[in-house]
C-alpha cells in the first residue's frame, strides 16, 4: 500500500468514513423513508439531493486525506534582499532548510510544510497550501448535507404520531440521534465559518494566532499591525478558491496555485 493510502488505516479517519456511512444510512432508509417515502416523488428528489451532498463530501473527503499539502522544494533559497525586510525567511531548527514565507515545521508530519493551516487528525494529514482549498470545500460540503439531515430528522419527527410508540425505545433512539446530528452541524457550521473568516482575512490558523500577539506587541509600542497577506476580500477568495468562480467548489480545481513559496503583499499592491 501506497504512503498515502495508509493515511487511511488510522482510526480518526475510519470514524469520519463510519460517521459519514451511518448519517447517510440513517437520513435516507430511516428518516427521510419514514417522513415522505422513498417511492414517492418528494421522497426520491430528496434523497437524490442528499445523495449529492454526501458523494461531494466523500470525495472532498478523500481530497484532503490523498493530496499532499505541500513540501519546500529542495532547490528552495531565499531571495537574499527580500530576506532582510522578512524574518518569515529562516532556517528551520529541525530539518536544517530555509523555510519560505507562511512555512511552519509539523511535529506530526515531521517536515515543514507551506502554508501550513494545522494538523487536522481527522484526515490524518496536515491541511497546507495544495490541500486547503480541498478541506474547505469539504467543510462546506459536510455542512450542507449535515443541515440537510437535519432538516430531514426534524421533519420526520413532527409528523410522526408519537401517541403510538410511547414508551418504546425508539424514542431513545430518536433523542440520541437528534442530539448528535445538531450537535455535528453546529460544530461543522462553526468550523466553516470560522475558515470562512480565514479565507476572507487571507490568514492561516497560525497566522491568526501569531497575528493576535503581533496586534498586542504593535499596540504596547504605540503602532498598528495589518496582516501582510490581507490584500482585498476578493483577492484573497481567489487566491485560494480560483479566479473562476465555476470552479470554486471543486476541491481539485487548482490550477491557479503556483509555487507555495511567494505570496502577493500589501506591500506589492500598495
Amino acid at each position: 500500500m501506497s504512503t498515502k493510502g495508509k493515511r487511511f488505516l488510522s482510526v480518526p479517519v475510519l470514524a469520519v468514513l463510519l460517521l459519514m456511512f451511518f448519517v447517510y444510512y440513517t437520513s435516507i432508509f430511516v428518516f427521510l423513508h419514514d417522513w415522505l417515502g422513498l417511492q414517492s416523488s418528494p421522497g426520491t428528489l430528496n434523497a437524490f439531493i442528499f445523495s449529492l451532498f454526501a458523494s461531494l463530501s466523500l470525495f472532498s473527503f478523500f481530497s484532503c486525506v490523498l493530496t499532499d499539502p505541500g513540501h519546500v522544494p529542495s532547490s528552495y533559497a531565499p531571495d537574499v534582499e527580500f530576506a532582510k525586510d522578512n524574518a518569515e525567511q529562516k532556517k528551520c531548527d529541525k530539518c536544517f532548510t530555509y523555510k519560505p514565507p507562511r512555512t511552519h515545521h509539523c511535529r506530526v508530519c515531521r517536515r515543514c510544510i507551506l502554508k501550513m493551516d494545522h494538523h487536522c487528525l481527522w484526515i490524518n494529514n496536515c491541511v497546507g497550501y495544495w490541500n486547503y482549498k480541498a478541506f474547505f470545500v469539504f467543510v462546506l460540503y459536510a455542512t450542507m448535507a449535515s443541515i440537510y439531515s437535519t432538516v430531514i430528522f426534524i421533519s420526520c419527527v413532527l409528523q410522526k404520531d408519537w401517541d403510538s410508540i410511547k414508551g418504546s425505545s425508539l424514542n431513545i433512539f430518536y433523542v440520541l440521534y437528534g442530539t448528535m446530528v445538531m450537535a455535528l452541524t453546529m460544530t461543522l457550521l462553526t468550523l466553516f465559518g470560522w475558515h470562512v473568516y480565514l479565507i476572507l482575512h487571507n490568514m492561516t490558523t497560525i497566522e491568526y494566532h501569531e497575528g493576535n500577539r503581533a496586534k498586542w506587541l504593535a499596540m504596547k509600542s504605540g503602532q498598528s499591525y495589518r496582516h501582510p497577506f490581507n490584500i482585498g476580500a476578493y483577492k484573497n477568495i481567489t487566491l485560494i478558491l480560483g479566479p473562476n468562480m465555476l470552479k470554486w467548489l471543486c476541491p481539485t480545481a487548482v490550477s491557479h496555485l503556483k509555487d507555495g513559496v511567494s505570496f502577493p503583499t500589501l506591500r506589492d499592491n500598495s
